[in-house]
C-alpha cells in the first residue's frame, strides 16, 4: 500500500514519525508538508523528510486563504502523479479537499475541535475520524462527519510522543536549574485570550534571578518583542530546538497549554498552563493534578519556587505521570485497525 502523510505542525511531525517508521517496513511512504520553520526546522531532529509544497500564511485572513489556495494546487499536481491509496492527516484543510477531489480515502487525527476552521475545512472530506477518548463525538460531529465514522482510543497525544522517545539516561551536570516557557500560537486562527506572557515572564526574571530562563518563541514578530522588553535576562530560542532533549533538562516549564505544555506534564516535570487554548485535554490533565493552571504571575512565581525546592513535589508528579502513559492504547494499532475495515 502508498500512504501519503500530510505534516503540518511539529506535534504531528513528532507524532507522525512514529507510525511512519513502523509502516515503511512494509508500505511506501509518502510524506508532505509546507514551507513552516516550527516544522522544517524540527525535521533536523528527526527521522521524516518530508516534501516542501506551499507555504504557512501567517496570521493575515487574506494571506492563509491565499497560501492554502495555492498549497491545494501544488498537492494535487504532486498527488495525482504519486497515486497514494490513503491519506493520513490531522486534519490538514488542503490535503483533505485533495484526497476527496481524487478519490483517496482520508483518516484524519484530531484534538482539537477548538480549531473550528480547520475542521469545517476538512471534516466533512474524511473518511474516519481518530481522536483520544477524552472527546465527545459532538465535538466533531456538529462539523459535518457522521459519529459512526468517529474512532476513540485511550491515549492523549502528547503521551504517546513522550512514550516512544528514549530518554538520554546521562543527563549532564547543570549548574543552574532551569525554567523553560513557551508562549503562545500567536499566529492561529483559534486563540482568542488576550496574552499576559509579557507580564508572567517579567515576573519570573524578577523572582528567579540566578536560574536559567529560557524563553521559546515562534515568530519573527514575537522573538523581536521578547528581545526588546529583555534582552539578556533571558535566553531566547528563536529557532525550532529538540523540545524532548530539552524537556529532558527542564526544572520547571510554563506554556500556552497547547501539546508542548501537556508533553511536558506528562514528563513528569512541574508544569504550568496559561490555558491560552482551552481544550479538553489540558482540562483533563489539570482535573488529574498532571499540570496546574494559573494565568496570575504572582500564583506562577510560587509555584515555581514551590517546586524548585521541594524534590517530593517532583518525584510524586513523575510517578503519577508515568502511571497515566502506562494505562494509555497505543494509537497505532488503532490505525492499523481502521485502515483494514476501509
Amino acid at each position: 500500500m502508498k500512504i501519503w502523510f500530510d505534516i503540518l505542525t511539529p506535534k504531528q511531525y513528532l507524532f507522525f514519525e512514529y507510525f511512519i517508521q513502523k509502516l515503511r517496513k512494509q508500505h511506501k511512504i509518502v510524506s508532505t508538508s509546507r514551507k513552516y520553520q516550527q516544522v522544517n526546522g524540527i525535521s533536523q531532529f528527526g527521522s521524516v523528510n518530508p516534501i516542501i509544497l506551499g507555504k504557512h500564511g501567517g496570521k493575515n485572513k487574506v494571506d492563509k486563504l491565499l497560501a492554502s489556495l495555492s498549497r491545494t494546487k501544488l498537492l494535487t499536481n504532486k498527488i495525482e502523479k504519486v497515486k497514494p491509496d490513503l491519506l493520513v492527516s490531522f486534519c490538514s484543510p488542503e490535503a483533505s479537499r485533495v484526497a476527496y477531489g481524487l478519490g483517496i480515502p482520508h483518516i484524519s487525527f484530531s484534538d482539537s475541535p477548538q480549531a473550528k476552521a480547520v475542521m469545517k475545512l476538512s471534516l466533512p472530506y474524511t473518511t474516519k475520524l481518530l481522536t483520544p477518548w477524552i472527546f465527545p463525538k459532538s465535538d466533531f460531529e456538529k462539523f459535518g462527519i457522521d459519529g459512526k465514522d468517529i474512532i476513540r482510543y485511550r491515549a492523549i497525544d502528547a503521551g504517546i510522543i513522550i512514550k516512544n522517545y528514549k530518554k538520554n539516561e546521562q543527563r549532564k551536570l547543570k549548574s543552574k536549574k532551569i525554567i523553560v516557557i513557551r508562549p503562545e500560537e500567536s499566529e492561529a486562527a483559534y486563540i482568542t485570550k488576550k496574552s499576559k506572557t509579557i507580564k508572567i515572564i517579567k515576573k519570573i526574571v524578577e523572582k528567579f534571578p540566578d536560574e536559567q530562563k529560557i524563553v521559546l518563541s515562534r515568530y519573527k514578530e514575537q522573538t523581536e518583542n521578547l528581545k526588546m522588553v529583555f534582552g539578556k535576562d533571558i535566553c531566547l530560542f528563536s529557532k525550532p530546538v529538540n523540545a524532548k532533549k530539552l524537556l529532558d533538562s527542564t526544572d520547571c516549564f510554563v506554556g500556552s497549554g497547547g501539546t508542548m505544555t501537556a508533553e511536558a506534564g506528562l514528563s513528569g516535570i512541574p508544569t504550568i498552563s496559561l490555558n491560552m487554548i482551552p481544550n479538553r485535554v489540558e482540562e483533563y490533565l489539570v482535573k488529574k493534578r498532571i499540570i496546574v493552571r494559573s494565568e496570575s504571575p504572582e500564583s506562577i512565581s510560587k509555584y515555581i519556587l514551590q517546586s524548585l525546592n521541594n524534590p517530593q513535589i517532583i518525584r510524586k508528579r513523575k510517578v503519577n505521570a508515568k502511571k497515566m502513559i502506562r494505562t494509555f492504547e497505543d494509537p497505532y494499532q488503532v490505525l492499523l485497525k481502521t485502515i483494514r475495515t476501509l
